[in-house]
């Protein structure tokens, strides 16, 4: 077993993408999974090192990154330090975040090509990071296969039920600020974010990307999700009902937290991976 980390590679706008790779040594190109994060996460929240070795010992290779403008840097992975970066963030710099890791993925020129099947690429996303991999999977016919945690389905993160006195206060100041729960930072959040979402909103129209994907498509999506609440989960569904929709009794994180300090999964998100390692050993060739 091989893990490389925090491999560097740029981004959009030229910021950089952190990104870990794990694979195999067993002298065979292997599946490769690519997970994104959802809105104020990382590669690493929650240990997250523990569930790609759940799928490398299960025959894949595994690429998990930090988007370029998610507030932290390649020196501090885990930490919100950049938070200028984060009020700069937006959905089509995620898209062309996550096109650049595809890029390096399928790329013959760095030093772990050799292990990956380029052939069969699956996307895992989380939260805004599913809804960024619906719509990458319908724009990119290199993705052979997608898996949603809790996705998204608007791009309206994290303004989506905000009243309109906050909406216009937030045009008036160029700036709102949203508390991360975890480490008690007010994130700023420029208007920036809004108007890219207005002048892209054809391409950022998740449900409309949804009904679109051909490939297969596993939905996960926890019943006590109260951050996504599980209707989310069903208009997706709705969709495009050639999907497959599994639900667990869980939270947005299915009972994980960070730090997590334990060796083994918490139950609920134990049973979505290993609903996920079935789905893509049977989608991914193996």
């Amino acid at each position: 077993m091989a893990k490389v980390k925090n491999i560097t590679i740029e981004g959009s706008g030229g910021k950089p993408i952190a990104l870990d790779v794990f694979f195999n040594e067993s002298g065979r190109k292997q599946p490769t999974l690519i997970y994104a994060h959802g809105f104020n996460g990382f590669k690493d929240w929650g240990n997250f090192d523990l569930i790609a070795e759940q799928f490398l010992a299960s025959g894949f290779a595994f690429v998990k990154f930090n988007f370029s403008h998610n507030g932290t840097t390649p020196a501090q992975p885990e930490t919100f330090s950049d938070l200028e970066a984060f009020g700069e963030n937006n959905y089509t710099k995620q898209l062309a975040d996550l096109d650049c890791v595809i890029n390096w993925v399928t790329s013959p020129l760095h030093a772990d090509s050799y292990h990956m099947n380029v052939q069969q690429i699956g996307l895992i996303g989380h939260s805004m990071g599913g809804g960024i991999c619906i719509i990458k999977t319908a724009e990119d016919k290199r993705v052979k296969a997608l898996v949603t945690w809790a996705a998204i389905a608007a791009c309206k993160t994290p303004w989506g039920n905000w009243a309109q006195q906050r909406l216009s206060s937030w045009k008036q100041q160029g700036v709102e600020y949203y508390i991360n729960g975890r480490t008690k930072q007010q994130m700023p959040l420029y208007y920036q974010l809004y108007e890219d979402f207005i002048h892209h909103q054809d391409r950022l129209d998740i449900l409309k990307a949804a009904a679109q994907i051909k490939v297969p498509w596993l939905i996960c999506h926890g019943t006590e999700d109260l951050t996504v609440p599980f209707k989310q989960a069903s208009a997706l569904y709705a969709t495009n009902p050639k999907a497959q929709l599994f639900t667990v009794s869980a939270d947005h994180v299915f009972g994980r937290k960070h730090p997590w300090m334990a060796r083994t999964q918490p139950q609920a998100m134990q049973e979505v991976l290993n609903k996920n390692l079935l789905f893509f050993k049977q989608h991914l060739g193996m």
